[in-house]
């Protein structure tokens, strides 16, 4: 009797080993399975500013794709990404304002409006402050008539009093749109003033420049 619960005991232990070594083996092929079919990582270059989850980002970055969904890596990605946009637009085009890009990223912030604006009427009015009333570093045609010239000591006074100037005149007043403001900007402006407003906008926020 002692003898056959003696085998009993091993009979249930080989039995348990037999289950865990079944485990073990499944488990095991589960894991070969996914290392071989998981969905495989496909790299991206990408050519502009915009990615598939509609944020921004810096051009020449690589965004991996898995399974249909973008994950972003050390990217500046979202609002971040507009400093980035200002430098690399001001520096395509050479302009005096690029070690300025902070700055008028701040400036827009500070006032509440889109970052954009200080630059593309930069643009429009004075090629980004390449054609200015000389010593003025006045690049917006502000106070410009022909009482005299609005001029100020550097750029970073100009940019300050412009950015205040703009939320004052402009923006606080609802006048936010190109069209708006070529009204009182430039009234005897075609039109033209205003679409070349939007276009250098345009570049920025698409990143075709």
């Amino acid at each position: 009797m002692q003898l056959i619960e003696k085998y009993k005991v091993y009979l249930q232990l080989f039995f348990v080993m037999v289950i865990a070594v079944s485990l073990t083996t499944i488990l095991y092929a589960e894991v070969l399975w996914w290392n071989k079919n998981k969905p495989k990582k496909s790299e991206v270059v990408l050519t502009g500013f915009k990615t598939d989850l509609g944020k921004l980002v810096s051009v020449d970055q690589v965004v991996t794709k898995e399974n249909a969904n973008y994950k972003i890596d050390n990217l500046i990605t979202g609002d971040d990404a507009r400093p980035l946009i200002i430098e690399k637009y001001l520096t395509k085009y050479k302009s005096p304002l690029v070690p300025y890009s902070k700055l008028i990223f701040e400036l827009s912030q500070t006032y509440g409006f889109d970052y954009y604006w200080i630059v593309a009427i930069a643009q429009q009015e004075s090629n980004l402050c390449k054609k200015i009333p000389e010593n003025s570093f006045n690049c917006w045609g502000y106070g410009i008539h022909k009482k005299g010239t609005l001029r100020f000591e550097n750029y970073e006074i100009a940019l300050k009093s412009y950015a205040e100037y703009l939320k004052r005149q402009y923006f606080d007043k609802g006048l936010n749109t190109p069209e708006l403001i070529m009204k009182k900007y430039c009234p005897y402006s075609d039109g033209s003033w205003a679409r070349g407003v939007q276009q250098f906008i345009d570049q920025m926020e698409s990143g075709k420049f």
